[in-house]
């Protein structure tokens, strides 16, 4: 005996054709005008959002539900544990099905009203379409501060230089693309920082051989509500992509990090050991030991700030997290100082280079400790 299971009915669904990929982190009050306004512009054509929260405390994540039980082409995915613009952007696209994907910021900067043109672009063959403010009728004044437009400027000629492609805008956080390109893309790209148009040009390029990319100018507007997401951190992990990417992701971002974080280690310890051996009358052997365990300190908040941003550890994980740091730093010195007398008293180097060795030794072996172990996801 069969028995059929009754199908839900789709009878009067669409496909979408677009998914919007909407990235937030506190945008609780630019959620429901952006869908209003997206609502306006596809009006007639069969589109989604999609919604990827980062577990906003101001409940975002909470309202973006709230509103797609009321409309249908509506998603939230709320992400727990889980913070990046990049890696929130792959986390969106990879749940679309449509045939073509969009990403916009949540905060009215970006001009929904030349979505359909990019759209119209994509269907006549670009394999990526680009919002940009640095072209045609397009402009940049009205959103950016002066400090935060030479920024722009000087970050849009490096990515330039990287992508080798007469691209007005290559840092824009406004485009649309095939899906299959980024099907196609996804496996080589950075879950790290938040410029993903850059990675997916680079990733696509070297895929395939050449793509081609249309623009769209238009003008970026001041932000609705709320507090732009702007920081020293977005700027060190767009260096830390752009060296990445130099090096064809032999460097990932984060190890970058890690040793921009090591290297402002030595310069502690040594301010350290001099103010307790010099000011505290310490002898040496106490000096060294308190300079070391306040740089290891420096490091490891440093690193939960700034290198695992997303992961950042809080509460009791804090403690946790500083111990078991203290313990794989404590064996990467051993590393550093084994490698190092291993190599000169082999006369395979003089002094100095043998503890270059033994340094990046030690660095290698803490990153990859630390990101199994202490920042674990």
């Amino acid at each position: 005996m069969t028995s059929t299971l009754a199908q839900p009915s789709v009878a009067g669904w669409t496909a979408p054709k677009l998914s919007v990929v909407v990235p937030t982190f506190n945008e609780r009050d630019n959620i429901v005008p952006l869908i209003d306004k997206l609502e306006t512009v596809f009006a007639g054509v069969p589109f989604e959002v999609i919604v990827v929260d980062d577990n906003s405390p101001d409940g975002t994540a909470e309202l973006a539900k709230t509103v797609a039980g009321e409309r249908p082409h509506v998603r939230c995915i709320h992400r727990i544990g889980r913070r990046g613009l990049s890696s929130a952007v792959i986390e969106g696209m990879a749940s679309s099905a449509a045939e073509f994907v969009a990403v916009i910021d949540a905060d009215h900067q970006h001009d929904e009203s030349i979505l359909p043109r990019m759209l119209s672009e994509a269907e006549g063959g670009a394999d990526i379409v680009v919002g940009t403010r640095y072209a045609g009728e397009g402009s940049s004044e009205a959103g950016f501060t002066k400090g935060r437009q030479t920024g722009s400027t000087i970050a849009t000629r490096l990515s330039q230089l990287l992508t080798g492609k007469a691209l007005s805008d290559p840092m824009s956080g406004f485009f649309l693309l095939r899906r299959e390109l980024f099907n196609a893309v996804v496996p080589g790209l950075s879950r790290e920082g938040f410029k993903i148009l850059l990675d997916i040009i680079v990733s696509a390029n070297r895929k395939r051989g050449g793509i081609t990319i249309a623009e769209v100018p238009y003008s970026f507007r001041p932000r609705h509500a709320g507090e732009s997401k702007m920081s020293p951190l977005i700027a060190a992990q767009f260096l830390g992509l752009i060296v990445s990417q130099i090096s064809r992701g032999v460097l990932p971002t984060s190890f970058l990090l890690f040793s921009l974080v090591g290297a402002s280690g030595v310069f502690v310890h040594l301010a350290t050991l001099t103010f307790a051996f010099d000011m505290l009358g310490f002898n040496f052997a106490n000096s060294q030991l308190v300079a070391t365990l306040v740089a290891m300190t420096t490091n490891f908040i440093l690193n939960n700030e700034l290198t695992y941003a997303d992961k950042r550890l809080r509460g009791r994980r804090f403690f946790t997290g500083l111990l078991s740091f203290y313990l794989v730093c404590s064996f990467g010195t051993l590393a550093n100082v084994s490698v190092a007398s291993i190599i000169y008293e082999a006369n395979l180097a003089n002094f100095f280079v043998a503890g270059i060795a033994g340094a990046v030794m030690s660095v290698v072996f803490n990153y990859s400790v630390t990101r199994t172990f202490t920042w674990r996801s």
